[in-house]
C-alpha cells in the first residue's frame, strides 16, 4: 500500500474512533440527564384537595368519574387530599377509593393554610402536616410526600430551610410539580356555566379547558428546556373538581394525541429535577418556575398561575 493509501486508512480509523467517542459521550449525557431526554415528552397526573360529601352533593359521583377515567386510560395518578375537606367517614371513604384503585396518596396538610403567610410558623405548619398524616398513614397507597398548599414553600429563608430540614428528618419527600395551571378557576366557571345552561353543549368549555392545559404544558416545557437543557418527566397539578370529573378522559387523550407519554408520578419523581431545591424567595411555585427565577429569566409572572390571567380569555369566549 502506498503512502496515500496508508494515510487514507489511518484517517478512516481515526474518524471511526471519533464517531464512537461522540456516541459514547452522547450516551453518557443521556444517562446523566435522565431517561426523558432520550424519549418523548412525558407527563404524570396529580390531584389536590379532595371532595367533601358534607358540602358537595356530587362529591361521590365526581370522585367515581375521576377514578373511572384513570382506570379506562390505564393511568396511575397521585392524590393529595387536604384533611379538613375529607375528614369525615364519607370523605375518607372517597380518599381510600383512590388507594384501592392503585393510586398513591400523599399529604396536602390538614387545614390547607399557606406556608407563604407571614403568620404561619414552621412549628404550626409541621403540626398541621402531622395532623393530616394521622388520617392517611394507614390507607392503601400511602406515600410520605408533601404537596404544599398553593405551592408556597416559605416566604423567608429560615422557614424554607427549616421546613426542608424537617422533611428530611421525618422521612417526607417533596411533591413538587413542573406544570402548574388554573384548573380550579376553569372549574368554578364551568359549574357556574352549567347552572345557567343546564341543557347546553359543553363542547366550547371543554375545548377552552383543553387549550388552557395544553398551553401551560407547552410553556413549562419550553421553560424547562431553556433552564435545564431538556424536557423532564413532567408532573402536572390538577384538582378533584367538576371540570376534571367531566373532561379528564379528553385531557389524557389530548396529551397522548400530541405525542406525550403518560407515566405514573412514582416514575416521574425519579427525574433528578424533583431533587433540586432552588434557593429562591418566596420559595415555591413550579420547580421549573423556581429554576427560571434562579437563572433570572425575564418576564416571569408572579403568582405563576392565577384567575386574573384566565378571566379575560373566558370572558371573551362568553363562557
Amino acid at each position: 500500500m502506498n503512502f496515500s493509501g496508508r494515510l487514507a486508512g489511518l484517517y478512516g480509523a481515526i474518524s471511526s474512533c471519533a464517531l464512537r467517542l461522540r456516541r459514547c459521550r452522547c450516551a453518557l449525557v443521556l444517562l446523566l440527564l435522565g431517561p426523558c431526554l432520550a424519549c418523548a415528552q412525558t407527563i404524570s397526573f396529580t390531584f389536590d384537595d379532595g371532595l367533601d360529601p358534607r358540602t358537595e352533593p356530587q362529591a361521590k359521583a365526581w370522585n367515581a368519574m375521576l377514578l373511572a377515567a384513570l382506570e379506562q386510560a390505564k393511568v396511575q395518578a397521585m392524590f393529595f387530599p387536604a384533611g379538613k375537606i375529607v375528614d369525615s367517614r364519607q370523605g375518607m371513604a372517597l380518599v381510600e377509593a383512590w388507594g384501592r384503585a392503585g393510586h398513591r396518596i400523599g399529604n396536602h396538610t390538614y387545614s390547607h393554610a399557606s406556608f407563604g403567610s407571614k403568620e404561619m410558623s414552621v412549628d404550626e405548619f409541621t403540626a398541621d402536616v402531622m395532623r393530616a398524616d394521622g388520617l392517611y398513614r394507614n390507607l392503601p397507597g400511602w406515600a410520605p410526600r408533601l404537596r404544599f398548599p398553593y405551592l408556597k414553600e416559605g416566604d423567608t429563608a429560615a422557614k424554607r430551610d427549616g421546613m426542608r430540614q424537617w422533611m428530611r428528618a421525618h422521612g417526607y419527600l417533596p411533591a413538587s410539580v413542573s406544570v402548574d395551571a388554573s384548573d380550579w378557576y376553569y372549574s368554578a366557571r364551568f359549574v357556574a356555566w352549567q347552572k345557567q345552561h343546564p341543557d347546553g353543549d359543553p363542547a366550547a368549555f371543554r375545548d377552552a379547558y383543553l387549550a388552557h392545559l395544553w398551553g401551560r404544558a407547552q410553556y413549562y416545557d419550553r421553560l424547562a428546556r431553556k433552564v435545564t437543557g431538556r424536557s423532564p418527566a413532567h408532573v402536572i397539578l390538577l384538582h378533584t373538581n367538576a371540570i376534571n370529573a367531566h373532561f379528564l378522559p379528553e385531557v389524557i387523550a389530548m396529551f397522548r394525541a400530541k405525542g406525550w407519554k403518560v407515566v405514573s408520578p412514582v416514575d416521574a419523581y425519579e427525574d433528578p429535577l424533583y431533587s433540586m431545591k432552588p434557593p429562591v424567595l418566596p420559595a415555591g411555585e413550579s420547580v421549573v418556575w423556581s429554576l427560571a427565577k434562579q437563572a433570572r429569566e425575564p418576564d416571569l409572572r408572579y403568582p405563576a398561575e392565577d384567575d386574573v390571567y384566565e378571566k379575560p380569555l373566558l370572558d371573551a369566549l362568553g363562557l
